[in-house]
């Protein structure tokens, strides 16, 4: 069996929903990455044989195999091919692991995993109507589906989370991830998008946009609950609805050295699991128990943890289980801050972690993503 390695990773500052990617295409967003990983490696784009993206609301500019649009659209030939998948949150993470998984079988030498998605144009349940009235009856009838923003409530009164360590978790995410960008620790993973907002005017987004260096503590704590009259869950202690891309070149150690390429991290665990489709969430909290067991690792083993926070109970609840040391725990902030565009996500927080671990020069990372419908992604990296 071959041996993947991840060779760069990049991902575009993200932005707000109605900002400054508003007027552009989440095709060209995806090229963009992909030429960014090109341009950055050198890489001969004749070497490279697939693309594999993640996007979770795949109508509109969104359908049609985005993934062989944004690939069309590069300076990939035409002979790399391309598919889009959908594991929901963790569709960008997944496809990282579905590249890594063909260098390994030995299929192809080189492939771009990663993710995209243009929410301010591509609504949210644009593909299913809106709504979940159109999924299968007998399915409302066997599970009860509801909406993650419930589950998060539920989540919250089961592991006993207040509002009040909701806001500060969150505050704190904005905090720390003002600091990165102040810090200049996300610039050697950016690739700039020549973009357009809503007016048409052309734009370059230098930072992530979402980010509110100085939170608002009062402000926030005045916000009304988003789901339940009564409930905790507001808008600024849940991931912000953005737009954004990522990609992660990834190949066979062996070809790659002899290509003259550096290999920047290995992979020692990519696992994928299903568990309660209405609690939904929390699956994080075994994925993480059974990556660390794939990987021969515990939790004291790993320098740098990105988990999504999707919301911050979520983040809390996989806390209070695991108890990790809350300075590895997203170190430069959050979806919360930054921003969760659903399809990139997964690529967008391997970018930060592989940078991170350079940049303080550790060894093994962890990543997670919560997924509706009660899944999760898992990913343990290390540095070689």
């Amino acid at each position: 069996m071959k041996n993947p390695v991840i060779l760069d990773a990049v991902r575009t500052p993200l932005a707000r929903r109605g900002g400054s990617y508003s007027g552009t295409r989440p095709d060209h967003l995806a090229a963009t990455v992909i030429n960014a990983l090109l341009t950055r490696t050198k890489i001969n784009p004749e070497k490279v044989s697939d693309v594999i993206l993640g996007c979770v609301t795949q109508t509109g500019e969104q359908g049609a195999n985005l993934a062989r649009q944004a690939a069309l659209l590069s300076h990939l030939p035409q002979t790399a091919a391309a598919v889009t998948l959908n594991r929901l949150c963790g569709s960008a993470q997944q496809a990282i692991h579905f590249a890594a998984q063909a260098v390994a079988a030995g299929d192809v030498d080189y492939a771009i995993g990663g993710g995209v998605e243009n929410m301010t144009r591509v609504t949210m349940f644009a593909d299913i109507g809106g709504n979940f009235s159109s999924l299968n009856p007998d399915l409302l009838k066997k599970y009860e589906i509801i909406m993650q923003g419930e589950s998060a409530e539920r989540i919250a009164t089961k592991w006993g989370i207040s509002r009040a360590e909701l806001d500060e978790f969150s505050a704190q995410s904005h905090v720390k991830a003002g600091k990165a960008i102040a810090g200049g620790y996300f610039k050697s993973q950016y690739a700039y998008v020549d973009g357009k907002n809503a007016a048409g005017e052309a734009t370059k987004l230098e930072v992530d946009e979402g980010v509110r260096a100085t939170p608002d503590m009062a402000k926030m704590a005045s916000l009304k609950p988003a789901f339940r009259a009564d409930g905790v869950i507001t808008a600024a202690n849940s991931s912000q609805i953005s737009d954004g891309a990522a990609a992660v070149l990834i190949g066979d150690e062996a070809v790659a050295k002899a290509d003259g390429f550096k290999p920047r991290a290995k992979f020692r665990a990519r696992v994928a699991i299903g568990g309660d489709p209405t609690l939904q969430l929390v699956e994080v909290i075994p994925a993480t128990q059974l990556a660390l067991k794939k990987a021969g690792l515990s939790l004291k083993d790993i320098d740098v943890i990105e988990i999504n926070e999707a919301f911050a109970c979520v983040v809390l609840a996989w806390g209070k289980e695991l108890k990790p040391d809350w300075a590895k725990v997203n170190p430069n902030g959050g979806a919360v801050a930054h921003g969760h565009p659903l399809g990139a996500t997964g690529a967008a927080l391997m970018a930060k972690l592989l940078n991170e671990l350079e940049r303080t020069n550790k060894q093994f990372g962890l990543q997670l993503m919560c997924i509706g419908h009660g899944m999760a992604t898992a990913t343990i990296i290390e540095r070689v």
